[in-house]
């Protein structure tokens, strides 16, 4: 009979059928799909701080717009670009404009301290206000006011930076005394008690210096009202140095986040970060306090906001809050400017009204928002 031996194939490796077969597939399957999450999570965030930015705008041109002088809302988008030295135009160069810009970069610094705040403490809670750091740039402005008679923006913004950092160092030493750690309930205490001493003590200042008090009185409640370009070029460079410095921690945030040993494996030095935060968060008070008064809740509300929308991820939590802290001041603004006309009522009490609520929420539910 005729060989068959060159007719028949080959007999080749056969094809495994167990998992080690099928674990390159599984893994790159599973790494695409990551991957696509990653990058729809990402265009999603992205697109929602561009809708954020686009409320920003719309409520930075609406309070150029409003104002106890009417003027069209064509005549005023006109006289924005195109000043002819009328009176109109003079309202919205001189005026309007300046209150804006403060507005929008005292939302920025408030928003960013409180994410700094919650992010370095790991505190849900921590808020410039409620830990009494802006009580104590109050309570150096008070100094200067009363004893130094300092009464220039720039003159006393270097002893509300002084104050604030004071007070920030007293209510971490209060709440971490003893064997305890600083828990988020401790420092709330320390920052309640803090401010309740330093509110004591600029009452008693203003008591010795009638002259002072209306001055005083007048930024204490916490107002844009009459905060013009003599109030916004002082405090610039302090907010926009905090500002940036805030902005550079974002990565390093996101280590220390992990853990000090573990962000020290990944090269981070949280001692470092600590410091840097620190001096970042007291530019930013300062300077937002010595310009229109203490505001409170801005950096306690927004920050939990952000991380709804955007998760824990420091670099996406800390541009939200830049977008949306102005965004609720500016828009609190223009709700005490058109509730009540023709008189205002101060933008620190609208917020107020807004961030209580939220303080309570977060008091009755520690994890409205995870850190």
């Amino acid at each position: 009979m005729p060989s068959t031996a060159g007719t028949e194939a080959e007999p080749g490796p056969r094809a495994q059928s167990g998992p080690s077969a099928t674990s390159g597939t599984a893994t790159d399957t599973g790494s695409v799909t990551a991957t696509g999450v990653t990058t729809r999570g990402t265009v999603a965030r992205g697109a929602g701080l561009l809708v954020a930015a686009g409320a920003l705008l719309f409520l930075a041109l609406a309070s150029v717009w409003f104002g106890s002088k009417g003027i069209p809302l064509l005549q005023t988008w006109d006289l924005l670009w195109h000043s002819d030295g009328s009176d109109a135009a003079v309202v919205i160069h001189e005026y309007r404009i300046p209150r804006t810009i403060l507005a929008v970069l005292v939302g920025a610094s408030l928003g960013l301290a409180g994410a700094l705040m919650q992010a370095l403490t790991r505190n849900p809670l921590a808020d410039p206000g409620l830990l009494g750091i802006t009580m104590g740039a109050s309570t150096g402005v008070a100094l200067a006011l009363t004893y130094l008679g300092i009464t220039t923006v720039l003159g006393y913004v270097w002893l509300a930076f002084a104050g604030a950092a004071v007070a920030s160092v007293v209510v971490y030493a209060l709440g971490s005394a003893g064997s305890r750690s600083a828990t988020p309930e401790r420092l709330v205490v320390a920052g309640a008690a803090v401010t309740a001493v330093l509110f004591a003590v600029n009452s008693g200042l203003m008591l010795t210096a009638p002259d002072a008090f209306e001055e005083f009185r007048r930024w204490q409640v916490g107002s844009l009202s009459g905060r013009y370009y003599d109030v916004l070029l002082p405090v610039l460079p302090f907010m926009a140095v905090g500002i940036v410095a805030a902005l550079l921690l974002m990565r390093p945030l996101n280590a220390l986040a992990m853990g000090d040993d573990l962000g020290r494996a990944l090269g981070a030095h949280p001692d470092r970060i600590r410091i840097a935060g620190a001096v970042a968060i007291t530019l930013l008070c300062g300077a937002a306090t010595a310009a229109v008064g203490p505001i409170g809740f801005v950096g306690l509300a927004v920050p939990h906001v952000a991380r709804f929308l955007a998760g824990p991820d420091q670099r996406w939590v800390l541009p939200y809050s830049l977008v949306l802290a102005p965004t609720l001041l500016v828009g609190a603004d223009l709700v005490g400017r058109v509730i009540a006309p023709p008189a205002e009522i101060q933008v620190g009490i609208v917020t107020a009204v807004v961030g209580v609520p939220v303080f309570l929420a977060l008091c009755r539910k520690r994890k409205l928002a995870a850190l």
